[in-house]
């Protein structure tokens, strides 16, 4: 028995659940348990929707890249069921993102109304046949769900809301106004957050800081202090988990024109199964008895360190990922050193990038490390994995790594990882669908 709400009841028990986004899908014919139910057709709703590990699948026709859900459907007791088999199929080949698995193992789940329609019974199969998918995010990354039917209480309210051109469309999911006080529009966390920022810009040079895992502040020396800074500034505890930091938006402290948009390690190659000290020492250089491994390395260009980058399994032209199985790899007479997958960059990046708050900084010289945030702030909003492939393709993004032993033939050496993927300021926006500069001070 389906549950029948008015979307505002919908949000109470959102709103009640910790939700803080609502999105909405309007469902058409072949929006069915067989032929899963499209969501668009880029990779754009990975900014949208929460999920977990990335995984590539080979031993179909098309093949596909997997990422699960914690994916619950709302009961007729005004309860929430897991759906164990939820998950995200991407396509990258057209590309498109498409929800399967959404019934498997939850017997909460509304079956009799995603059954496919017989096919004497078929109308226009794109056409919205009254059906509306409703998924409300939670804090903790659940994704709570409740389908209305044809002439409900919820998918009439709905269809007001989208013939008024009150939503925002993210491939084929509407953005609704989030339940009660418990959320903010992106435009209010947009506007806390540079609120915010313009403050941090007033206070002028500001001590070097770091949070400490208890919350508070301690000096800190070293020369990486601007981002840490910035975070302490904003409340923000370091971590090293691929989720937004602040409000819903990554941000990132600049000082130069060059930016590190993402530090992932190499997962395959000889890097990825011998270890980072096992590469220094079979490809860095000796500098006294430390060792290193830098150069800027770009697709197709010999580096310094002779090694070079590629894409493999990556249409240039199409900017489609033709092999499921690929990355970036880096290459030396033949052999791959080190090489990232598509899909656990996918995750990386799909997590992290979908807003991103570029802050400008200024390094004070003095007894101790002193720094002014004085912008501009630039705010980059929505993006796709394939535009960052095409850039590294294109030569504007690099990889410019600066893993390090110290003391390496000593009876302690210490070891470094930093592989890091970078970009110059200036061609930041093409990352971007949206791209937007503000000054942070008069």
């Amino acid at each position: 028995m389906a549950l029948e709400l008015p979307l505002a009841g919908l949000m109470k028990i959102f709103g009640e659940a910790g939700v803080v986004r609502v999105l909405a899908k309007p469902l058409a014919q072949n929006d069915n348990s067989k032929q899963q139910i499209y969501l668009g057709g880029s990779f754009d709703v990975l900014n949208e929707l929460p999920f977990g590990e990335v995984s590539a699948d080979d031993s179909v026709k098309d093949p596909t890249f997997k990422a699960a859900l914690d994916f619950h459907w709302l009961t007729p007791a005004g309860q929430f069921q897991q759906a164990p088999g939820a998950q995200l199929i991407l396509y990258p080949r057209y590309p498109e993102v498409r929800l399967s698995g959404f019934l498997k193992g939850c017997a909460a789940a509304p079956s009799e109304h995603m059954r496919p329609v017989p096919r004497a019974q078929r109308g226009e199969k794109n056409a919205w046949d009254g059906r509306v998918l409703f998924f409300g995010i939670t804090r903790d990354d659940r994704v709570l769900a409740f389908l209305s039917l044809p002439d409900s209480a919820a998918s009439s309210d709905f269809e007001q809301l989208r013939a008024g051109c009150a939503l925002k469309a993210i491939g084929r999911l509407y953005t609704l106004p989030p339940p009660g006080p418990v959320g903010q529009t992106p435009q209010e966390l947009q506007a806390a957050l540079l609120a915010a920022l313009v403050d941090i810009a007033r206070l002028g040079p500001t001590p070097s800081i770091r949070l400490g895992r208890d919350g508070k502040p301690r000096p800190y020396a070293a020369t990486n202090g601007g981002g840490y800074t910035l975070e302490a500034l904003l409340g923000i505890l370091p971590n090293g988990r691929s989720e937004p930091d602040y409000l819903g938006w990554e941000i990132k402290a600049i000082s130069s024109d060059r930016v590190t948009l993402m530090t992932p390690e190499p997962n395959g190659g000889f890097y990825g199964e011998k270890g980072v000290q096992a590469f220094l020492r079979k490809y860095g250089r000796a500098r006294g008895d430390d060792i290193y491994f830098t150069g800027t390395h770009r697709v197709g260009v010999a580096s310094t360190s002779g090694h070079t980058l590629q894409l493999a399994g990556f249409d240039v032209k199409k900017q489609t990922i033709e092999d499921v199985n690929g990355g970036i790899q880096l290459m030396l007479h033949g052999d791959v050193t080190a090489s990232w997958s598509y899909a656990a960059l996918l995750e990386h990046w799909g997590r992290k990038h979908a807003q991103a708050a570029y802050v400008k900084y200024e390094k004070q010289a003095g007894s101790e490390p002193l720094y002014r945030f004085t912008g501009p702030a630039m705010l980059g909003i929505g993006t796709d994995f394939g535009m960052f492939l095409s850039a590294l393709a294109s030569g504007l993004v690099v990889y410019d790594p600066a893993p390090k032993i110290k003391d390496a033939h000593g009876p302690r050496p210490t070891t470094k990882a930093r592989s890091q993927f970078r970009i110059r300021t200036g061609s930041l926006s093409g990352l971007y669908h949206a791209f937007e500069t503000v000054n942070l001070l008069p």
